[in-house]
Formats: C-alpha cells, structure tokens, sequence
C-alpha cells in the first residue's frame, strides 16, 4: 500500500469498531486481527478497511469471492477517512472480520501505540470477544483464522477461559510488512513485497477454507 504524503492521520478517535460480518446468512469463518489502525479501521469504523495491513487481507477476501467491494474503490487512495467520505462498505459473504482489541489504541488522542497485554486479556475485552463468537457460533461458525502473533496470544488466552474446542483454529503472520518480512527466508532479505503478498494471499486463501469456509465448486468438464 502506498499512503500520499497528503495523507494525515487527524485526531485518533479510540471509538469501539464492530466486527464486520454478513447482514444475514451463516458466518463459517471469522478472521481476528490486532487493533484498528489510525488511518484505517479507525476513521472507516470497519475492520482492517483503510489499515496499511487490509489491503491485502481484502484483495484475497474478493478474491475469494468472500467479500464484495464497490468497483469505484479501485481508484481511490487506501484511506479509511476518504472511504467514509465516499460511503464505501464492504459487503461480508460467509465470513466475518473482528480485531483482538475493538478500538484504537492511544493515550493522548494523537499517538497510535500497541494495545497493552493487560488491555487486550482483561475481563471486558475477553468478554466482548467470547459474545461475539458465540452470537457467531449460532451463525454456524466453524473457525477462527489469527492474523499476527498478538491476536493469536488473546485467542489462544481466551480458548484457556472458555474452551471451545469444536472450532477450528488457524493462524498466519500479520499481513503487516513486519508480519510478511517474519515468513520469508532470510527475514525477507532481497525479497520483493509484492511477491511477500502474493505469498500471504496463498497461506490466507488456505488457512480461510481449511478454518471451515467452503471451498469453490469445481468447474465442470
């Protein structure tokens, strides 16, 4: 992704983002990240929309034919605040995306941090995370897949409390650049990003269906 130089962050606005699922229909795979960026999810109050790291989540999602994007995206700057502007909503097929931590994080309103260990597995966090799988579950969830090792961490932390072991589990490397270098040979020394992403798009379209989403029909000979 590239972001303009014309791009600011603006005030952080720390307001809690709803997971992002199908108005109606099953739910078989729910994909957890981090926290909302500042310039993304933040500002879009959609998961991973607008984050440097959801471009390509979303590109393998349509790809996938899991989620629908409007065509007028394609010429726009990956900005969560410019999508607002242009009323830009991702349509969910079967899939629901969720964040480890539901806001972004700051202190001052202006500086992005990480989410502390003790926010993400506090009482609260953990509680709204277990609601919301189990509202998914009666959608006929099937799987979790984690992006990146802290939403693994708090997944993990959560299944210890509340074991629900009929769900599949998978994780993969955040689709950050730090996440994409860290599975590379190397620690991506001489790669190419776009071959980095390329290869991440593969491990996600795997790891979405064998979390339970269903795998495309073959086409008939």
């Amino acid at each position: 992704m590239t972001i303009s130089k014309t791009t600011h962050i603006g005030r952080i606005l720390g307001t809690p983002v709803p997971m992002l699922m199908p108005l109606d229909g099953p739910v078989h795979v729910l994909l957890i990240g981090e926290a909302p960026g500042p310039r993304g999810a933040d500002k879009s109050g959609v998961p991973f929309l607008g984050d440097a790291a959801g471009k390509v989540l979303y590109d393998v999602l349509v790809r996938m034919g899991a989620m629908t994007l409007p065509p007028e995206i394609d010429s726009m700057e990956w900005d969560g605040s410019l999508f607002v502007a242009n009323s830009i909503v991702p349509i969910a097929q079967g899939i629901a995306l969720g964040n480890a931590f539901d806001r972004c994080p700051t202190d001052d309103g202006a500086s992005f941090r990480a989410p502390m260990r003790s926010e993400l597995e506090g009482v609260a966090n953990l509680g709204r995370l277990t609601r919301d799988i189990t509202m998914l579950r009666t959608r006929g969830l099937k799987g979790i897949v984690t992006l990146g090792r802290v939403a693994t961490r708090t997944v993990d932390t959560l299944f210890k409390r509340t074991p629900m072991p009929d769900l599949a589990r998978r994780a993969l490397p955040h689709p950050s650049a730090q996440g994409l270098l860290s599975m590379a040979p190397d620690r991506g020394k001489g790669a190419k990003m776009a071959d980095l992403q390329e290869a991440w798009m593969v491990r996600c379209q795997y790891a979405v269906l064998q979390a339970g989403y269903p795998a495309p029909e073959a086409n008939p000979s």
